[in-house]
């Protein structure tokens, strides 16, 4: 699988500008084995964003993680974006640590991407995990999500 991080990046910035506004920048979007993908986007250290303990908002947080996992989304399911539409469907994120400074989330794919098409072409909804870490640079896990995403086909 090839993946144009690029294309991705700029999709998903069009897509949820939300995550523009926080200034989230994509690092790397890439293909794992068995045609996972994995996901790393920063947020900058920003007083703006800052919550009451002196770390990233945990809204900020959540926004994040969540633009980590639909990154991954994007770059594993484009080719069916004329035929369905990715919605995150549930999400559950632990605050494990104050962040302080700029963080990163990686995101990977929980589901195998042939078995997701396959429930697609079968016609039904399809649901899959995106697991997610958030890091300082220095490597402290400072929180993890799951989101559950879904391809709800265009009727």
């Amino acid at each position: 699988m090839s993946i144009d991080s690029r294309q991705v990046a700029a999709g998903l910035l069009d897509a949820v500008p939300f995550a523009r506004t926080l200034g989230i920048e994509f690092v790397e979007v890439a293909p794992e084995a068995e045609g996972g993908v994995r996901a790393v986007v920063r947020l900058p250290d920003d007083p703006a964003h800052h919550n009451h303990v002196g770390g990233p908002h945990a809204g900020a947080m959540f926004t994040l993680g969540e633009t980590a996992s639909g990154a991954v989304v994007l770059a594993a399911f484009g080719q069916v974006l004329d035929r369905a539409v990715p919605l995150a469907v549930t999400a559950t994120i632990r605050y494990l640590k104050v962040a302080v400074g700029p963080v990163l989330a990686t995101a990977r794919l929980g589901g195998v991407p042939a078995e997701v098409l396959a429930e697609l072409d079968a016609g039904r909804r399809p649901e899959f995990p995106v697991e997610v870490e958030v890091r300082t640079e220095d490597g402290t896990l400072t929180s993890s999500l799951t989101v559950i995403w879904t391809l709800r086909p265009n009727r």
